[in-house]
């Protein structure tokens, strides 16, 4: 049977994030529970679909999926569980996001029991100034209560998400996070710098042209923590296997390892992505249209289906396999697509080694240059 990831997304929160551009909302409980079963339905009609398929990951996001009931999580599992094939051969990896504030040790507990087993905890710092400025609701001793709570529970592969070129942050303050979070030893690392994105109350505040705007840290100095977060995490046995991602040896996401190396994955909930057998596509992201197609009506709730031509194959395995610090592999594109890579992208290769931006052998993958600027070197691959 072909490998399948799973991605179910819930996308509801007790407060929205003033950097925030993800489709998430606070929501009435009522609202809630209607599209918990909302989920339960399309995990029924979809699911023959998939016959072909092993579940090898489980990803619940959001939003914030622990701001919902665990027992409306545990149901959605049961159903997955009992209407796809998993993987007998191995543990699934099963991960939900969390925020601090948001559960107790019985829901942990209970967690646990639905079959959870990686957490990955929103902390994006540990000062109290940066937590409010980015609209946070809990503080690092939230945070720190969480945590330890949730290795009590039994926990051991726990991945903390940090943000860094934070407005007002500097390179001391980002590292004393990085201290703080190092010390607890988790096995997995998130560090992504801030995108000031366009609709959220960010974007007013500190976007261009803005007064704020002098606040963010300047492009040296968030190259700088980016160079730092990887400098202090490798000297505490954390590896760096992906751009913005570090985990101690063996505790990879093995889920995002799907999205980055073109796997296979399905994605169910409001606005949920997919892709099998090189064809895309997502959901609605209107709540009212999603909430009616799974009622019975007959409002589509699939969009944007595309069926990748060889380019946008060939420019996937590119700019997402480059993403990965092992690279991309000669040989794979060769299996992948029939012919050489040189045939393909001969001059950009060449040119981008020049630049000092690619190591160009058995394997392609990017220096340390080319990591600072990574988006210009993804956008050479583009044919």
């Amino acid at each position: 049977m072909k490998p399948l990831s799973i991605y179910i997304h819930i996308p509801f929160c007790s407060q929205k994030c003033l950097y925030c551009d993800f489709l998430s909302a606070p929501a009435e409980e009522a609202v809630i529970k209607k599209y918990m079963e909302a989920l339960l339905a399309e995990l029924d009609r979809e699911s023959p679909y998939y016959r072909d398929y092993q579940v090898r990951t489980v990803f619940i996001g959001g939003g914030t999926p622990s701001c919902v009931e665990e027992e409306a999580v545990g149901r959605v599992l049961s159903r997955l569980k009992k209407r796809f094939a998993f993987d007998q051969s191995a543990e699934t990896e099963i991960t939900i996001e969390i925020n601090p504030g948001t559960v107790s040790k019985e829901k942990l507990r209970n967690y646990r029991n639905a079959g959870i087993n990686r957490l990955s905890i929103g902390l994006q710092s540990a000062d109290k100034a940066e937590l409010k400025v980015l609209g946070r609701i809990h503080s690092w001793d939230d945070f720190l209560q969480t945590y330890e709570e949730a290795r009590r529970t039994g926990f051991r592969n726990i991945n903390i998400d940090l943000m860094s070129a934070l407005p007002g942050q500097t390179r001391a303050s980002y590292a004393a996070t990085l201290s703080k979070v190092m010390a607890l030893k988790p096995e997995h690392i998130s560090a992504y710098s801030l995108i000031v994105e366009e609709g959220t109350p960010f974007y007013d505040r500190y976007g261009p042209g803005t007064e704020g705007e002098a606040l963010l840290p300047s492009e040296e100095e968030e190259r700088e923590m980016y160079q730092l977060t990887e400098t202090l995490l490798r000297q505490e046995g954390y590896e760096r296997y992906e751009i913005s991602n570090y985990s101690k040896a063996g505790f990879a996401c093995r889920h995002n390892m799907v999205y980055w190396q073109r796997g296979d994955y399905a994605g169910f909930g409001l606005g949920a992505a997919s892709m099998a057998a090189d064809t895309r596509w997502s959901n609605v992201k209107d709540l009212g249209c999603y909430l009616s197609g799974m009622e019975g009506r007959l409002e589509p709730i699939k969009e944007a289906v595309q069926v990748l031509s060889l380019t946008e194959k060939m420019e996937e395995f590119m700019f997402l396999g480059l993403r990965l610090m092992q690279g991309v592999s000669r040989e794979q594109f060769r299996k992948a697509f029939h012919q050489d890579i040189d045939a393909v992208y001969g001059d950009v290769l060449t040119r981008l080694e020049q630049q000092k931006l690619i190591i160009n052998k058995n394997s392609i993958a990017l220096t340390p240059y080319g990591i600072d600027i990574s988006n210009y070197v993804m956008r050479q691959f583009l044919i």
